[in-house]
């Protein structure tokens, strides 16, 4: 296939002296951690799409640690290509397999499922076209798949990102897959043997960078959250709920969604990354980058509904605002601190600590039943005390974000994905669930050697979110 896209996109870009392949656009979420063998534990979902597959470039590849009361364990592992036996399609160069997961029961047997793409895998359809595969849980773990077939005629990079929710049977189970041509829009029921309820394709929006999953006004009926690739005169890209013509955006926009209920009020909030500087000052976006709170409530989220913005430079959250900082890069929702309320996990892969450029910052803004978001807030680095490593240049810390409890103590644990650690191989850090919140204390940092993946450069283990976009 293409590398990384097609002619009219054969550059390179230059960031703080390190010379990376640009994309068309790039593949947002990682899948939080689900219980994919029934043992009662999560497993951690640690994406490599840089990967080489049987001397295959770039094919891709998922490694899935599974959970346990000791925690997670290297040895405790399944890499997952499409090579692997009961996957559909091989590994080819450039395929990028794994470079957006999401993790939901589809198929309501109890077991978590994973969904996964190749945003960049050539097929009958054209180069670069896409796929999207469907890991089906079980007993013995992931272990057979089936595609999520596009509709469109002729897709492009269809698997940009992924998302994934089950609220109930049915039409309450849906997958939501991003791409240049728009959305697709997947309704249970599901089974393991590939048959799904409807798709539906919407291309009442510009190219799809980002898709979410909440039910915003409490009917257990998931609405759709599409954010478009970045709009000239734009911080970001439009932001919708339940795209059609004529469109109306939600004032404010973003290149990363996702949602939660940070209040509360029983209604999932939606929750958006705008990495980008403004193109003009106080015009629209914020320096350093913002992130973006539209609250739900029992009539949803209207269309003219202004956001809480917060910023580095909103009282309570750590450090300042400064240009370049990509403060919104990298996005999660989940209660940390076992409170009841949803906490919004911040990627900042840009920040300088200190005078290390692009060292990166991940900040945890906690929700709120009364007051202003940004207090309380707490932020980890590779300088943090206890913190595995330590900031160096260009490592991005907080390119990816995701959590999830994987020893069953009721304590979440905060995965953060640093892509550019050790010459863009990629690792991962692991913060134990605390009484109140994350803790430093016995954090472990997982690299792509420690994970049986041992090229050089580029494995991007953990993934590489919007570092190919912002």
């Amino acid at each position: 296939m293409g590398r990384w896209g097609t002619a009219a996109f054969v550059v390179v870009s230059l960031i703080g002296g390190a010379l990376l392949p640009a994309v068309p656009a790039a593949a947002v979420h990682g899948a939080v951690p689900g219980d994919f063998n029934g043992d009662g534990y999560r497993d951690a979902v640690l994406p490599a799409p840089g990967a080489n597959v049987s001397g295959k470039e770039a094919a891709g590849a998922v490694v899935v640690l599974y959970g346990s009361s000791s925690g997670l364990s290297a040895g405790r592992r399944k890499t997952i290509t499409q090579n692997t036996s009961g996957v559909p399609g091989t590994a080819e160069a450039y395929d990028r397999f794994g470079a957006a997961t999401a993790t939901a029961d589809l198929n309501r047997d109890g077991y978590a499922d994973l969904v996964v793409s190749s945003p960049y895998e050539d097929t009958a359809k054209g180069t670069n076209a896409g796929t999207v595969t469907v890991l089906w849980g079980g007993r013995s773990g992931l272990t057979n798949g089936t595609n999520l077939p596009a509709p469109f005629a002729e897709p492009r990079y269809y698997g940009l990102d992924v998302a994934a929710l089950s609220t109930g049977g049915g039409v309450r189970t849906q997958v939501v897959v991003a791409g240049y041509e728009g959305s697709v829009h997947f309704e249970g029921p599901f089974s393991r043997t590939g048959t799904y309820g409807s798709a539906t394709e919407n291309q009442d929006t510009a190219s799809v960078e980002s898709v979410a999953l909440g039910d915003f006004n409490g009917d257990a009926l998931p609405e759709r959250v599409v954010a478009t690739t970045r709009l000239d005169g734009l911080s970001g890209g439009e932001i919708h709920i339940n795209p059609v013509l004529p469109n109306d955006p939600l004032p404010g926009n973003g290149l990363i969604a996702a949602t939660g209920d940070l209040n509360g009020d029983g209604y999932a909030d939606l929750v958006v990354g705008d990495p980008d500087d403004p193109d003009t000052a106080g015009v629209d976006g914020a320096t350093g980058g913002r992130v973006l709170v539209w609250y739900g409530s029992a009539g949803g989220i209207a269309t003219d509904a202004k956001p809480v913005q917060i910023t580095q430079n909103t009282p309570g959250v750590p450090g300042g605002s400064e240009k370049g900082d990509a403060f919104g890069a990298a996005l999660a929702v989940a209660d940390l601190n076992r409170d009841g309320l949803a906490d919004i996990v911040i990627g900042s892969p840009y920040e300088a600590i200190g005078t290390t450029r692009q060292a990166g910052q991940v900040t945890v803004v906690p929700g709120l039943r009364t007051g202003s978001l940004g207090t309380g807030a707490y932020a980890f680095t590779q300088d943090t005390a206890g913190v595995p490593g330590g900031s160096e240049l260009q490592d991005l810390f907080g390119t990816t974000v995701s959590a999830g409890d994987i020893n069953k103590d009721g304590k979440p644990e905060l995965f953060v994905g640093a892509a550019g650690e050790n010459n863009f191989t990629g690792a991962v850090w692991v913060f134990p669930g605390g009484s109140s919140r994350p803790t430093t204390t016995n954090s472990r940092m997982l690299t792509a050697n420690a994970v049986g993946l041992t090229q050089q450069n580029g494995t991007l283990l953990g993934g590489n979110g919007l570092l190919w976009v912002i």
